[in-house]
């Protein structure tokens, strides 16, 4: 009797700890103002002055999360916890899950429930591949604006703090920042679809990336993006196909063998399997 009670105890202990962790989907301590990195979920394509429904909230709750690395691919969404985390019902919390999986965020299997996407190598490589597509029709369009260099400056100014936080080991402001850059550069274009589409691209490779990479390898993505914003502004498009070719390429490099670990997603909250 001992014995099941001791049981029961720990087992209590461990999902209260559990759901007390998973507090940690909402969003990080907003970072300081002189690095000022946008959420990924803030760089969508949305129409200006939209109301937010509780559904977008809780979405952007999730992407969020999932971006920043707090939510790792693999992990289980199960909804009767998003509930109690986001104060909503489970119509709200469907929603939001229906609107990730179109968005390839989620994979909802029957009888399975809802997981984060996890990338099979055939994905990654279709999602590399495409990336490098239209990240060439965006520098080649970028190329042909005639005012070219002033739509690039704030670009510089974000590469710069993207620099700044890598060397300040702040490693969620660096992974926003180094995602935004791709997106923030496709909008110069002013083609609303080719951003969205690149958005969606951005959003699947950084959970490829988290994937793979381990905690120590981080490449200087800000050298690579100064280069590709140089090559722009010279008025270089083979220059600037090229670098961003180079750069993609590299991101895809340094993946890992996908066979190599499992998820846990028990370590996402802190906790131990």
């Amino acid at each position: 009797m001992l014995t099941i009670l001791v049981r029961y105890t720990i087992i209590v202990n461990t999902l209260s700890l559990f759901k007390t962790n998973m507090l940690r989907l909402n969003p990080t301590e907003p970072t300081r103002a002189d690095l000022a990195a946008p959420s990924a979920s803030s760089l969508r394509s949305t129409t200006q002055g939209a109301v937010r429904s509780e559904a977008d909230r809780v979405y952007a709750e999730i992407f969020d999360a999932a971006m920043d690395r707090r939510l790792m691919p693999g992990a289980k969404l199960t909804e009767a916890r998003l509930c109690a985390i986001f104060s909503c019902s489970r119509t709200t919390v469907r929603a939001a899950l229906s609107q990730l999986a179109h968005d390839r965020i989620v994979v909802i299997e029957p009888n399975r429930g809802a997981y984060v996407w996890q990338a099979t190598a055939k994905e990654s490589k279709d999602v590399f591949e495409m990336r490098r597509t239209l990240e060439g029709v965006v520098t080649d369009m970028l190329v042909a604006l005639p005012d070219r260099p002033g739509r690039l400056a704030p670009l510089y100014d974000m590469v710069d703090r993207e620099q700044k936080a890598f060397e300040q080991g702040d490693r969620v402001t660096w992974i926003r920042l180094s995602n935004a850059f791709h997106v923030e550069l496709a909008r110069l274009v002013g083609n609303d679809v080719l951003t969205g589409m690149l958005h969606t691209l951005c959003a699947r490779t950084s959970l490829i990336i988290a994937f793979h990479d381990t905690p120590n390898d981080s490449a200087c993505s800000y050298v690579e993006h100064r280069e590709i914003l140089d090559e722009l502004a010279r008025g270089s498009a083979q220059g600037a196909r090229k670098a961003m070719g180079h750069h993609l390429l590299d991101c895809e490099q340094r993946m890992q063998d996908p066979d190599r670990r499992s998820p846990d997603p028990w370590a996402t909250f802190g906790l131990k399997p």
